[in-house]
């Protein structure tokens, strides 16, 4: 599964269209974001990508979970949204 990484300066719009992308060409992706303004982006960017992908006739199912990620040597906790269609 094709992973994208949002940090709090991504620009949502840009995050949408690669994971419209993505899921056009593979069917699901895997988003991560550590902190609360990187999840924001996130939340944003899948709100967008569902606008663009509604025409058509698909609806997108977000599941979020907690993960585990090394930054720079250092364990630290993301939040991860499995994004697929339903």
């Amino acid at each position: 599964m094709e992973v994208l990484k949002v940090s709090a300066q991504s620009n949502p719009k840009s995050v949408a269209g690669a994971l419209t992308a993505i899921l056009r060409e593979k069917g699901s992706a895997e988003i991560q974001a550590v902190g609360a303004g990187a999840v924001n982006q996130a939340v944003k960017a899948i709100a967008i990508t569902r606008g663009f992908i509604a025409p058509n006739g698909v609806d997108l199912v977000t599941v979020p979970a907690f993960v585990e990620i090394t930054i720079d040597g250092e364990e630290r906790t993301a939040i991860k949204f499995i994004v697929e269609p339903r």
